[in-house]
């Protein structure tokens, strides 16, 4: 097992120098309801390397989503910074996508109006939009869909939208928390395997937070695992699979492996707490 683990700290330099999205030291604190200082994160550092699929795992509570909205701009640490290419991060941006649990889409669009939207607000051509449209209409596979209002769609055709509506507006970085965990299991499923596809064509860097361990293990490069109260990175494992990612991947022993090690972290975090 002590291949697939990595500390951040140990990174080559070069492998510092290239990442797209820098975490350095950064601690979130805010007031709690009896009064005192909640620290949610605590000198949290991490990077992620262009194209690749960060994954972000960890307990309830442990700060995952907290870190993706610092790195999203809408809050500010603490403490510490993060950057993304090079650029520390002051407020929201159109280098970074989001994707959140809810399907976060406007009801009084149709799909096709809704994945344009921030095309237009960035006043692209008409024709570069039409492209941009109809292209992720069809990596998501909306197209018959296109003319169809929020309110007439699935749950999972909903989120598709929501990811088409991200990678449209080409952001640097695309960031989703936990945007599968109100699917049930089976579009949950389908829904990874869309998302495995629409990323192998695309190799837009993401950072994906999840609290379901076999997710994380089928979808990212490395696996960031936190622990709780104050949330920090315990750990971070390399997954040594190929891609594609092949159906039936999950009964591989190298999958198993690194789902127990996860485990195996997670587990330690609850003893800590007893």
């Amino acid at each position: 097992m002590g291949s697939m683990m990595m500390n951040v700290k140990d990174l080559p330099a070069n492998a510092k120098q290239r990442a797209l999205m820098q975490v350095r030291e950064v601690t979130l604190r805010y007031p709690s309801r009896t009064g005192g200082m909640f620290t949610a994160l605590d000198r949290v550092s991490m990077d992620v390397q262009d194209g690749e699929f960060a994954v972000i795992v960890g307990p309830s509570g442990c700060g995952k989503s907290s870190l993706l909205y610092l790195t999203a701009g809408l809050n500010e640490p603490t403490s510490g910074e993060i950057a993304v290419d090079g650029q520390v991060v002051h407020g929201p941006g159109a280098d970074r996508g989001m994707v959140f649990q809810g399907y976060t889409l406007f009801p009084w669009l149709t799909v096709r109006q809704n994945i344009e939207f921030g095309l237009k607000r960035r006043g692209l051509p008409v024709e570069q939009r039409r492209e941009l449209v109809e292209h992720y209409l069809a990596e998501v596979n909306l197209k018959p869909f296109a003319d169809h209002y929020p309110k007439q769609l699935s749950g999972g055709m909903m989120q598709r939208v929501a990811i088409a509506r991200a990678l449209a507006n080409e952001p640097r970085i695309l960031l989703m928390d936990e945007p599968f965990g109100a699917l049930d299991s089976q579009t949950r499923h389908q829904m990874q395997r869309l998302l495995l596809r629409v990323w192998e064509h695309s190799k837009k860097t993401v950072v994906f937070v999840t609290h379901d361990i076999d997710e994380a293990v089928l979808l990212g490069d490395r696996i960031f695992v936190m622990g709780a109260r104050p949330g920090r990175i315990k750990e971070v494992l390399t997954v040594p699979l190929p891609r594609p990612r092949q159906p039936g991947i999950e009964m591989e022993p190298a999958f198993i492996a690194v789902k127990r090690r996860i485990l195996d972290l997670l587990r330690d975090d609850l003893h800590d707490e007893e």
